[in-house]
């Protein structure tokens, strides 16, 4: 009789197996403690009040997470163009705007952005049926076409849409399940980051359903996922729709928020945003939109403050990196994972510290022609004084213009240069990283 040979534990695979849910988890649980963090970070202890612009520019964030996420269910999931997406995000507000103006109020304020979501559910279902019998341009043009009948309803069907003055309303009039005062700024801020946190879970595990896996198969391969047995019409129509679920929950938020909705929730600048921060962010990922809106809100609500020419900046960056980094800047921290888990990030600490010298020269000179080319046409006729970085030059004096457009000039070439050399590192860095990989 042959004895038995005792295998070895499994002791490293078991450890992993266990680890794995923690690390599927602590992302989640980071970005939630953060985001309950952050407006006591900018509070004025000494009086006691809170930072109300810095509250409602994070209130904003996570409207706008919730917007751009559910925009890549369409773009980044199903590869479909979307222009109207502010459509369903509007209509959710105005629906949840009314419910507040009916009195009494019978759904309480935490689960109105819901109605929201339904709201904008039944409006993507009506307009998906159409727009999804075709699909790449003939979709988008579609799509386009959409957002205009809504503007242009908005603006016509004042009964309902407010026209040019929109909706206004109050947050005080519906009751709380949990007997919160919403007066203030900091509890709406939370029911926000909760809702952010429920919508962006109900996203994130759609992904991993067989509806999400057919949304990519018939994004990478229409004809093959027909073959198989599926309808990609119908998975498009089904992924449009909730994409406007999750929109109208957004547009539901922005109501409470705000208390006003006007024609600009349904407007073509809106779903523009979505379609910045999705791939400015990354479309390729599920994080890549949520940088996005983080990024693109920081830009409307901070550089706006400070220049009158920060929509040039936004589009200089979605010019920049559609060109340079179409993968987004999620795709970009994705490529740094095989270096980062074998410890040789340091090895390009040098380079980028290079690069980021004529980047910055770069940087200051597109800067000065931008703000001194705005106050030469703008500034100067509401008497303004130009002033930028310390600095104050005579913008009608040629040499202001020749030595920010030299230091422009001279900054892409530099730049150029040390890209080179930088990729030259990297690619031998990845090289390395492939040879030394196990076979």
């Amino acid at each position: 009789m042959t004895a038995a040979v005792p295998r070895p534990r499994p002791t490293a695979m078991r450890a992993a197996t266990r680890n794995r849910p923690i690390r599927a988890v602590a992302p989640w649980i980071a970005m939630l403690l953060i985001a309950l963090v952050l407006p006591w970070l900018f509070r004025d202890y000494t009086t006691g009040r809170d930072n109300g612009f810095m509250t409602a520019m994070f209130g904003q964030m996570g409207m706008m997470i919730v917007f751009a996420l559910s925009y890549n269910m369409l773009m980044g999931e199903a590869g479909l163009l979307s222009f109207c997406h502010a459509v369903f995000f509007g209509f959710g507000g105005y629906c949840v705007a009314h419910l507040l103006n009916a009195v009494p109020v019978v759904v309480p304020l935490e689960l109105l952005p819901l109605a929201g979501g339904v709201c904008g559910l039944g409006l993507s279902a009506v307009f998906g049926g159409m727009a999804t019998k075709q699909r790449t341009t003939a979709f988008a043009m579609i799509t386009f076409g959409i957002g205009e009948l809504a503007v242009t309803a908005a603006i016509m069907f004042q009964h309902f849409f407010g026209g040019e003055s929109g909706i206004t309303t109050d947050r005080q009039n519906a009751a709380s399940l949990f007997g919160v005062n919403y007066a203030h700024g900091l509890a709406v801020y939370y029911l926000i980051v909760a809702w952010t946190l429920i919508a962006a879970l109900g996203m994130f595990y759609l992904r991993g359903t067989p509806l999400g896996r057919m949304a990519n198969a018939c994004r990478d391969n229409y004809e093959r996922a027909q073959f198989v047995g599926y309808d990609p019409r119908m998975v498009r129509f089904i992924q449009f729709a909730l994409s406007g679920l999750f929109a109208g929950i957004g547009g539901g938020l922005y109501s409470i928020a705000y208390e006003i909705v006007t024609y600009d929730a349904v407007n073509a600048p809106l779903s523009g945003n979505a379609l910045l921060m999705a791939f400015i962010g990354g479309v390729g990922s599920f994080g890549g939109p949520v940088i996005g809106a983080i990024l693109i809100t920081a830009l409307q609500s901070g550089l706006s403050l400070m220049s009158n020419s920060w929509l040039v900046y936004v589009g200089l960056l979605f010019i920049v990196m559609v060109t340079v980094a179409p993968t987004g800047i999620a795709g970009i921290l994705r490529a740094h994972g095989p270096i980062v888990r074998a410890g040789r990030l340091g090895t390009l600490a040098i380079p980028y510290l290079r690069m980021a010298v004529p980047g910055l020269i770069v940087l200051t000179g597109l800067v000065f022609l931008v703000e001194m080319l705005s106050f030469a046409t703008i500034g100067a006729a509401e008497g303004k004084t130009f002033s930028l970085f310390g600095f104050a030059p005579n913008v009608y004096a040629p040499m202001p213009w020749i030595v920010a457009l030299a230091g422009f000039a001279a900054g892409i070439v530099w730049l150029r240069l040390e890209g080179q050399r930088f990729f030259a590192v990297w690619d031998d860095l990845m090289t390395g990283l492939a040879a030394a990989a196990p076979r």
